[in-house]
């Protein structure tokens, strides 16, 4: 296929995943590989190595993965479903057993670069990274590499993240470790980087003495689902927040690095959360706020409560909802509020990130009530659309002078040929280039952890406490609204108004 970015395609390799026959391989995985092929983004002697449980052989792998490819074409009209299955094969076996790996080892030889991928519940992270090393298959030499790429969630809490960190680096170097993270395969979050640090108007405006405050949102329309039982254990603390949201969080906040490339990025967003406030005692449960999602209905489909979805415990008290304040001590930012909030079965799926400028002063317009002026926002639109709006004021026509916001907004889709993306196509290729830019280093896993912490055993030791209930398909508790609204501020609409205040 012709390399449509006209860049280096990786070197031959084979990709290893773990968990091969799960959901995260279907519907992500391969959809990814394929647009990375019809890119011309993958190398031509390029082989794909399925390890799992069931009993199936290479030709029932290969019937699983074109009966997945066939549901999501990936933007392609399927011609390359074959060049995929006679490039596949499968390994049947137990994560624990050392026969798996002696079977992964004689498939992959001693000179093939092999990247393993953990698409596994993270139960199995420590299991198979130990019996990897044991087989000595992350063992490298002089003209062959072997990486290792990991998803989220990296942990449950600090203790077990510093634990999970500590199992990897016993048998891998941290370069060979890729944490993967998929909203950093996403055009609109690369974009934060280039928006920043190219365009000469932006860096003087991007600190406390121009910016009021920032808001990031990650909400999200489904439920639990079938998947009542293992996010019952997690919660949308850990699922979202030291990960998803920090990382958005860190882009925006860090300091310029002094390239884009190897480490340089990533000790900028490690500074970042370093930098976080504590939740003290004293302000944990002012700044943070939770919530559970009760019956409602969303897109005009009716939803049950959380508490009756399957395999959640009706007594559940895990939280689907969070938001929360934070403060970042330096220069750049001290006393400019970071609002975050994420959550499930809300009333729009919206990925987004709006930073809201100081107002200008007002002796010109002393006629114009201060609170009909509009708000200077900049926000950068992650999902379910890419792009970037300006909104700003202007003079509405007519004899008077009266004042209205409009929006200058840019759009992927309409500004540039997209190729299909489900954001894994960027990451998949920096895994087989080398390039850790856009993965989660251990210092990184380890800082999102230590500052929510806190949090999380303050939550430990309060019990059953009940949980404020927000209806199915609403923008969650009234609680949140009232965290931000402390501050004289609103938050964005989920509906995309602009209406912060």
């Amino acid at each position: 296929m012709t390399n449509q970015y006209d860049i280096e395609p990786p070197p031959p390799c084979t990709l290893v995943i773990f968990g091969a026959t799960g959901d995260l391989t279907r519907r992500l995985l391969m959809p990814a590989l394929r647009n990375m092929r019809r890119a011309g983004l993958l190398p031509h002697d390029f082989a794909l190595l399925g390890v799992a449980s069931r009993d199936i052989g290479d030709d029932g792998f290969r019937d699983h993965l074109r009966k997945g490819m066939e549901e999501f074409k990936g933007g392609t009209d399927g011609s390359d479903i074959d060049w995929f299955l006679e490039r596949t094969c499968y390994v049947s076996g137990k994560f624990e057993d050392d026969g798996t790996y002696r079977a992964i080892a004689d498939r992959l030889g001693k000179d093939r670069n092999a990247l393993f991928y953990l698409a596994t519940p993270p139960s199995e992270f420590s299991v198979v990274v130990e019996h990897l090393g044991k087989a000595n298959l992350l063992k490298e030499t002089d003209d062959h590499w072997r990486r290792l790429i990991i998803e989220k969630p990296f942990g449950h809490d600090l203790p077990s993240a510093i634990a999970l960190n500590k199992d990897i680096l016993k048998v891998a170097r941290e370069d060979q470790i890729f944490r993967i993270d998929h909203y950093l395969g996403k055009e609109t979050v690369q974009n934060i980087m280039v928006f920043r640090f190219s365009n000469g108007f932006v860096e003087p405006l991007w600190n406390r003495d121009h910016i009021d405050h920032v808001q990031i949102t990650v909400a999200e329309t489904v439920g639990v689902e079938q998947r009542g039982k293992s996010y019952d254990a997690t919660g949308a603390l850990r699922d979202m927040v030291p990960n998803h949201l920090f990382q958005l969080l860190s882009l925006i906040a860090m300091e310029p690095p002094a390239c884009l490339g190897g480490d340089a990025l990533r000790n900028e967003k490690a500074k970042v959360l370093d930098a976080v406030q504590d939740f003290r005692r004293q302000n944990r449960h002012q700044n943070v706020v939770r919530g559970q999602y009760g019956a409602g209905r969303v897109n005009d489909k009716p939803v049950v409560a959380y508490c009756q979805s399957p395999d959640v415990p009706p007594d559940s008290t895990t939280e689907t909802f969070v938001a929360m304040k934070l403060g970042i001590d330096n220069w750049r930012w001290v006393g400019v509020p970071f609002y975050l909030r994420t959550g499930k079965a809300l009333m729009r799926r919206r990925t987004e990130i709006t930073i809201q400028f100081k107002q200008a002063p007002l002796t010109l317009f002393r006629g114009t009530p201060i609170e009909h002026l509009p708000t200077n926002d900049l926000t950068l639109h992650i999902q379910p659309e890419e792009g970037v709006t300006l909104r700003f004021g202007v003079k509405v026509p007519g004899p008077a002078v009266a004042i209205d916001g409009v929006d200058m907004k840019f759009g992927y889709e309409n500004a540039f040929q997209r190729m299909p993306s489900t954001g894994y196509e960027t990451l998949l290729y920096d895994s087989m280039m080398g390039d850790g830019s856009l993965f989660m280093r251990a210092d990184t896993i380890e800082a999102g952890w230590r500052v929510m912490q806190p949090v999380l055993d303050t939550w430990k030791n309060e019990g059953r406490r009940e949980l404020p209930i927000y209806a199915a398909g609403s923008a969650g508790p009234s609680e949140a609204d009232e965290l931000i609204r402390r501050d004289g501020r609103r938050w964005r609409s989920l509906d995309g108004r602009g209406d912060g205040k």
